[in-house]
């Protein structure tokens, strides 16, 4: 049997985290950050911290999905489970909103562990249906419970005060927050991704039969990165109930699940930032043409057709072959 070094090299084919950072990704991130930095003083800030969260969510699922070879139809349960324990303690037991955020977070966290452990033990379709049952049993409970408000959801959330002395009620200092908290997480996702334990990942992707026949336990690997997942994606979800002070069924709706599959394979499954561009262009579309009502969600449909018949790497996947560089 080989020694656990010797079967991470196996898999680490093209590390970059062994070496640092590519210098494209070092620019991409900056790009990123620096266009965060001046964006409010040219676009609505509430728009951009509602592009930035579901950027985080995209990129939450498309480590599970991307990276993990793992389909999830019930994402929207971690989303909307967050959101709610986010709104819920900030609103009713009065927590700053970074701890409001956290409590979200690790809520999210727990239910994935507590789904994943049952979910992971069925493959392909079978995991997807089982991961969407789950989310349907999140979502009429949060119909039914007390503390949610059923179909009025939790509203007038208070915005609070970051560590008890910066004022978030501003939407601009929210906004600098938010980006922060996204920005951080996105490079938590990137270091997942280019960590061993990302390369094991891809292996399992790939071929997991051949990883356990390396000695891998896979189901450890695919438990932990479906908490991961989950956890990343509560961090967004409730990090969007502070911004739009607002926690409702709509966050743990099966339709939430449909659109982060539609902005991760938008944008490109398997890339690093193709997610974040997919929720730029899912959300840039649901906000200015809302007024187009029902014709929004056919458009998005005819997009995603033309994305699969033409860009099965989707938008950044098709460029990344362009140039032959990953992205």
């Amino acid at each position: 049997m080989a020694t656990d070094s010797e079967m991470i090299d196996v898999v680490q084919v093209d590390r970059p985290g062994a070496i640092g950072m590519p210098m494209l990704h070092k620019a991409i991130f900056i790009g990123l950050l620096l266009l965060g930095l001046v964006a409010p003083f040219m676009l609505y800030p509430i728009f951009l911290m509602k592009v930035m969260c579901f950027a985080l969510f995209a990129c939450a699922f498309n480590l599970l999905l991307g990276f993990g070879g793992l389909l999830s139809f019930g994402h929207a349960a971690y989303f909307g489970s967050a959101s709610y324990i986010s709104a819920y303690t900030a609103k009713a037991w009065g927590f700053t909103p970074e701890l409001a955020i956290l409590c979200g977070t690790g809520a999210a966290a727990i239910l994935g562990l507590a789904i994943g452990s049952l979910a992971i033990r069925r493959q392909g379709i079978y995991f997807a249906m089982v991961t969407l049952a789950f989310a349907q049993m999140v979502f009429f409970f949060s119909l039914q419970a007390p503390f949610t408000g059923g179909e009025d959801g939790i509203q007038s959330v208070p915005r609070g005060y970051l560590l008890g002395l910066i004022s978030m009620a501003p939407d601009r200092n929210l906004y600098y927050f938010v980006l922060g908290v996204v920005f951080v997480g996105l490079l938590v996702i990137y270091r997942i991704i280019h960590s061993p334990f990302g390369q094991v990942l891809k292996g399992i992707r790939d071929n997991e039969a051949r990883m356990v026949s390396l000695g891998y336990r896979t189901s450890r690997y695919k438990l932990a990165v479906f908490v991961l997942s989950a956890a990343l994606a509560g961090l967004a979800g409730a990090t969007k109930a502070i911004v739009f002070q607002l926690a409702s069924l709509t966050d743990v709706y099966w339709t939430m699940s449909g659109e982060v599959v539609l902005m991760t394979l938008l944008g490109g499954m398997g890339t690093v930032f193709g997610p974040i561009l997919g929720a730029a262009v899912i959300v840039t579309m649901q906000n200015y043409l809302a007024t187009f009502g029902d014709w929004v969600t056919i458009g998005q449909g005819i997009i995603f057709v033309v994305a699969v018949m033409l860009f099965r790497e989707g938008i950044v996947g098709v460029i990344a072959r362009i140039i032959r560089r990953p992205l």
